[in-house]
Formats: structure tokens, C-alpha cells, sequence
């Protein structure tokens, strides 16, 4: 990537059109004083023509003289992006698996559009979709489309009911904009405690963040009145804070004692807090979008949706896998081999840490990864092995553990669910 940012500083070091433009303006001037003389007397149109041509020509070169280094500049960077994005054919649709299943590409089309807040596009794709039904074509997975499974069915056609996705979302979006721009906590807040039961019991840290937020905001004299707070409470600075402390806290004392004694402690520094043990709660400039991403999460998560589009982070993975694809099909041409394998991908695709959303577990035993078939089972001693490693080691009798002196019955195993 350092040549295409060479040539990005090259082009916008020599990319000055404010020559060309003052040439341009000029060339129009020209032509309105020409058009103007002309109009006031027709007869003298041949001679101011006449007179025109020779500045009119000498702008124009000038202008088109300017925009000769910008044309070069333009011709070096594409030719830097084909050196480094060289142009490959697409993978070949021999194992297609989404041709049999065009209504959930629709809703996932559909939802994406709805979790990024364009709700007209969302709401005109929804309805042409419903108007012009989508035919799915034979895959090698699935020979006859048309006979769709149950939960299939009700996953497409439950979700194009977009109207109260909508609201969600829009709600959603209201609360993301007044915590990132406009620096609000009043909405999300009164959000999270008419939830509060419901994140709690998700073992959420939503509310606290909010309410610890909005402390340190009126400790530094930018908090935002609260609903629960009387006119004289609405104030900001370190007393005010304290009072709002003493009216919220009580309710986060027994999962949050630790961090709540720690905001206590720096009212001892409230002159030099900026100096203090405590600098860390009150001067974090992350504070504010690390608070919007956990909303977005909680938001999301009792929606029963995941943070992230799925067609984003589908996208995003396929673009990563696409140069290895590419090049494990050219392999394959040469050595006239097949991929033979269904449920996964025949190479690691070095996928980005967030984009690992299922445990592997290789059993210690056989050596083999587990599988829907043959699950990871926990031994009463701790131990976990395959299933099918569990079924050898036992002959369906009391058996030792191969890792420690234990002994148990296969029927106390447990599956485990990684």
C-alpha cells in the first residue's frame, strides 16, 4: 500500500485546479460581455466575434494547460491500483448454495438495509420483493427449491413484515445519534431502566456505564439534566455529582461496589482530579463511542440480532477468502483434484479475531476436531474428550480417564457446548 499512498501525496501536491478555474470564469466572462454586445447591437456581432476568438483560445489553452499534471496524476494512480489489485476471474459457480435460496438473500438484503437506517430503500426493496418473487434454482445441495423446510419459510417471510423493525431501528439510531453527537445520556439512560430487569439478568453492564458516564459529565461540569433530578441537582460540579451519586449508585452497590468507591475516592481530588489516581474514569476521550457500542449491542442482542449486519461480516469474510479461493481452484486445475469436503473449507482462511464466532475443539485422544456427530463430552473429573474416543476408551462400562486416575461411567459424561 506505500505506492498507492505515494502517489496519493504526488497527486495531491500537484492537484491545484484554481488556476483552471480562474481560466475557466474568464472564458465565461468573455462570452456574457460577447453575448451582451451583441444583444445591444446586432450589427456589430461579426466584429466582436471576431475580437473574441483570439482570448477566448488563449484561456481555454491555459486551462487545459493546468489540468495536464492532474490528467498524469490520474494515469499514475490507476496504473498503481491495477500493479496492485491485479484484475483475477471470479470463482467459478460450481458450488453455488445460495441459488436455492433467494428469499433469504432477500432478507438479508433487507435487514442490512434496515440496521444501517435506510428505511425508504429498505421499505421499496421489501415491497418489489413481495410483488416479484424471487424463483430459486437447483443446487447440488438442494435438487427440488421448492420444498423448503419449515423454519426457512417463516425465517424469509416473517422478516419482510418491516414496519416494526423500522421503529426498532429508528429508535435505536435516535439514542446512537444523541450519545455520539449530540452527547446526551437522557435517552439511553431512561431506555436502559425501563429494560433494566431484562439486562440484568443478561448480566449486562449497560446501565452502569450510563449512569457512571453521566457522573463523570456533571463532575466536569458538562452533564445534561437528568429526569430524576430536581432543578437545583440539574447544576454541574463535584457536589452536584455526588448527589446524583447518592440517589443512583444504590442500586449497581452489590455488582459494582469496587468501581463506585473508586468515583467516590476522586471527590478527594475534584480541584486536581486531572492529576489524580482517577484520571482514567474522567479524561477518556474513547468514553462516549465505547458507551454507543455497547448499546448497539444490547439494543441489538434483545432484538435477538447480532451487533454486526451478518451480509456485512459475510461480505467483509468472503472478500478476505476470495484471494485464497482463487488460488486453491487454480491448484486444483492443475492437479485435476476436487473438493471433497461440504460442511468446510479445505484451507485456514486467516479471518480477523472478531470474525471467530465457533469454538474448535481437537480432541486429545484421536487427534480429530469434533463435529455435530461426535461432540465434545465432559468426564465428571473435568476432562473433556470426543465422543467417540468416550464410546472406545468405555465399551459402554466404568472406564479410567486417560488423563488422570478417575474412574467413571460414560452415562456421567456431558456434552459440552463450546
Amino acid at each position: 500500500m506505500d505506492d498507492l499512498r505515494e502517489q496519493v501525496e504526488l497527486f495531491e501536491s500537484s492537484a491545484n485546479l484554481a488556476t483552471s478555474i480562474s481560466q475557466v470564469q474568464k472564458a465565461i466572462d468573455l462570452l456574457t460581455a460577447a453575448r451582451a454586445k451583441i444583444a445591444a447591437d446586432a450589427k456589430t456581432a461579426p466584429l466582436t466575434l471576431a475580437k473574441l476568438q483570439d482570448p477566448f483560445k488563449k484561456t481555454l489553452d491555459a486551462a487545459q494547460k493546468d489540468l495536464k499534471p492532474i490528467y498524469a496524476g490520474l494515469n499514475k494512480y490507476g496504473k498503481a491500483l491495477d500493479r496492485k489489485f491485479k484484475d483475477k476471474p471470479l470463482p467459478s459457480a460450481e458450488n453455488d448454495a445460495l441459488s436455492s435460496h433467494p428469499s433469504l438473500i432477500n432478507r438479508a438484503i433487507a435487514m442490512h438495509l434496515l440496521r444501517e437506517g435506510q428505511f425508504g430503500v429498505a421499505s421499496t426493496f421489501v415491497e418489489e420483493a413481495n410483488r416479484h418473487p424471487p424463483h430459486p434454482e437447483p443446487t447440488l445441495n438442494t435438487p427440488n427449491p421448492y420444498l423448503r423446510e419449515s423454519w426457512e419459510k417463516d425465517l424469509a417471510e416473517g422478516t419482510f413484515n418491516s414496519e416494526k423493525l423500522q421503529q426498532q431501528f429508528a429508535q435505536m439510531y435516535h439514542i446512537l445519534h444523541q450519545l455520539r453527537i449530540e452527547r446526551n445520556l437522557k435517552p439511553a439512560i431512561q431506555w436502559a431502566r425501563e429494560r433494566s430487569d431484562i439486562l440484568e439478568a443478561r448480566g449486562s453492564n449497560l446501565e452502569f456505564e450510563l449512569c457512571r458516564l453521566q457522573f463523570v459529565c456533571l463532575f466536569v461540569g458538562h452533564g445534561q439534566p437528568d429526569d430524576i433530578m430536581n432543578e437545583e441537582e440539574n447544576a454541574s460540579g463535584p457536589l452536584h455529582a455526588w448527589k446524583y451519586a447518592r440517589r443512583i449508585f444504590g442500586d449497581f452497590q452489590n455488582r459494582y461496589a469496587r468501581d463506585i468507591q473508586q468515583l467516590m475516592g476522586a471527590m478527594a481530588y475534584w480541584e486536581n482530579v486531572e492529576d489524580s489516581p482517577y484520571q482514567r474514569y474522567f479524561y477518556n476521550d474513547s468514553a462516549w463511542e465505547e458507551v454507543a457500542q455497547s448499546f448497539n449491542r444490547e439494543f441489538c442482542s434483545l432484538l435477538g440480532l447480532s451487533a454486526d449486519s451478518p451480509l456485512f461480516i459475510a461480505a467483509t469474510a468472503g472478500a478476505i477468502a476470495l484471494p485464497y479461493l482463487l488460488k486453491l481452484q487454480t491448484i486444483m486445475k492443475e492437479k485435476r483434484t476436487e473438493w471433497t469436503t461440504q460442511h468446510e473449507l479445505p484451507v485456514e482462511i486467516p479471518l480477523p479475531s472478531q470474525y471467530h464466532f465457533h469454538s474448535i475443539f481437537v480432541c486429545p485422544v484421536s487427534k480429530e476436531q469434533t463435529t455435530d456427530t461426535n461432540p465434545p463430552m465432559m468426564m465428571p473429573c473435568g476432562h473433556v474428550i470426543a465422543q467417540e474416543s468416550l464410546d472406545k476408551l468405555s465399551k459402554g462400562a466404568r472406564f479410567k480417564c486417560p488423563y488422570c486416575p478417575t474412574e467413571s461411567h460414560p452415562r456421567d459424561a456431558r456434552k459440552v457446548v463450546l
